[in-house]
């Protein structure tokens, strides 16, 4: 056999072998979701790395038309922020691989933008997953669905757009390894205005789920939805620094809370010369309670314009090393409901009710804002509140969220062929949020009737899904 053949057989060899881990990335064992939780919850602490193109601009976001020839790292040393995570005691890294502003910081092929066209030239989530791993440490991601360069903004979503999201997470957990969780970023966030329907997070959850069962999906959307339940997200987020705290005594579900070490998100020139955070304080009054309260804590460490984490956070993350050892065995999640991941059916339809309180009528129980309430007048006895769809639409989920802390008691029915029915459901949900799941029906109306109460009712939303199968 000639010179040539063996090479070509070689090359063949190394593709089926390639695509071999591929398909065993994308095949392994799918783990039920609670044990994936558990396991996130057992990771402890971890290391979040804003890191992008506003880490040249002295800003958290950077401005989308930012030329390239900004970007210059030659010092980057992933490595370099794999082993100071865990001199920190840290399990795992969560990179930005791209921020607000829309720059990649992966060789993507779905836009010119990004960093392979900087003088970098350099696949910096290639270069961080394969430091942290070969530290021993999780990798995951993170990635915002925001994106001001290419026009991903309200009222500005189309197909094209939207297939571009998809194509670059198809990127992300098909080319890199074993991912833990992407975490998700600028979605039904009050200041980013695209909702979970303009880009449906259903599609993207299975999307992600498609290419690696494994990988959890977490939205950082804790600002609007209540603490009871996952709402589009595997795992609930708690954005320390934007006031969102966990309530380490009542809290029930898989949890995530971030803060960053220093004072923003991304570096900044002046933080070579800035306190950081205290760490005594970081790791008993955050971590140490957090994870005992099936929490889960990422301190974010911004890397300067070098690609190199400064000395000060170095010594803080030392230090933290020497006051944090994660438990060899935390406590155990409760049970609770499966995430909730359709698109909100009852979102601003024709509704109706018995006589409510005042100004707080009927049309605020269906305004996807959990801030507002319809409620009852004290008066009626078993008040009743309904959704009129304009057809029969498919349904197999409620989720009834009480605007106050009443214990209660329902009867949910469905209208359809001319007449009432009752829906015989399962209640997941706890106290506050109930999520009643049953068989798909077909609803011109669904109804819910207080039948008992021991405070007046009040609903904050009556939602309704069709979940796929």
């Amino acid at each position: 056999m000639n010179i040539r053949k063996i090479i070509a057989l070689l090359i063949i060899i190394s593709s089926g072998t390639m695509l071999n881990n591929a398909n065993a990335q994308q095949k392994a064992a799918t783990k039920p979701l609670p044990e994936l939780q558990q396991d996130f919850v057992d990771l402890g602490l971890g290391m979040f790395i804003h890191y992008g193109m506003p880490t040249f601009m002295d800003q958290d976001w950077s401005d989308p038309d930012a030329p390239l020839s900004l970007f210059k790292s030659p010092k980057l040393d992933a490595n370099q922020w794999a082993k100071a995570a865990k001199s920190a005691n840290m399990t795992y890294g969560c990179l930005t691989t791209k921020h607000h502003s829309g720059f990649p910081i992966w060789n993507t092929k779905t836009t010119s933008y990004n960093i392979m066209n900087t003088s970098l030239k350099r696949d910096v989530v290639k270069e961080y997953a394969d430091a942290f791993r070969q530290n021993g440490l999780k990798v995951m991601l993170y990635y915002s669905i925001l994106d001001t360069h290419h026009g991903i903004r309200p009222n500005q979503i189309t197909s094209e757009r939207i297939k571009m999201i998809k194509d670059q997470i198809t990127e992300l957990l098909t080319n890199y390894g074993e991912i833990t969780a992407l975490v998700i970023d600028g979605w039904d966030a009050p200041w980013s205005r695209i909702s979970y329907d303009d880009v449906p997070f259903e599609d993207i959850y299975y999307l992600i789920k498609s290419l690696q069962p494994n990988c959890l999906v977490m939205d950082l959307n804790a600002a609007k939805y209540p603490t009871d339940a996952l709402f589009y997200t595997d795992i609930k987020s708690y954005e320390q620094g934007a006031g969102q705290f966990i309530s380490k005594e009542n809290n029930r579900l898989p949890a995530l809370a971030c803060l960053p070490l220093q004072e923003n998100w991304f570096w900044k020139t002046s933080f070579p010369t800035t306190p950081v955070k205290d760490v005594q304080e970081l790791v008993y009054k955050f971590i140490v309670p957090y994870n005992e309260a099936y929490c889960n804590f990422i301190l974010n460490v911004a890397p300067n314009k070098d690609g190199l984490i400064d000395e000060n956070a170095l010594t803080a993350l030392k230090d933290i090393g020497q006051l944090y050892k994660k438990a060899s065995k935390l406590p155990i999640v409760p049970a609770h409901a499966a995430p909730i991941i359709s698109s909100n059916i009852a979102k601003n339809v024709r509704s109706n009710s018995s006589w409510s309180d005042d100004m707080n009528l009927m049309d605020f129980a269906n305004d996807d804002n959990f801030r507002s309430t319809w409620t009852s007048n004290h008066t009626v006895k078993e008040p009743w509140y309904e959704l009129i769809f304009k057809e029969a639409m498919p349904c197999n989920m409620i989720v009834l969220t009480s605007g106050n802390t009443s214990t209660s008691t329902y009867r949910l029915q469905y209208y359809a062929d001319g007449k009432w029915r009752d829906i015989k459901a399962i209640n997941e949900g706890e106290k506050k949020v109930k999520i009643f799941r049953f068989q798909r029906i077909w609803s011109e109306k669904i109804k819910v009737t207080i039948l008992q109460s021991d405070k007046t009712p009040a609903i904050a939303e009556f939602s309704v899904f069709n979940e796929r199968s």
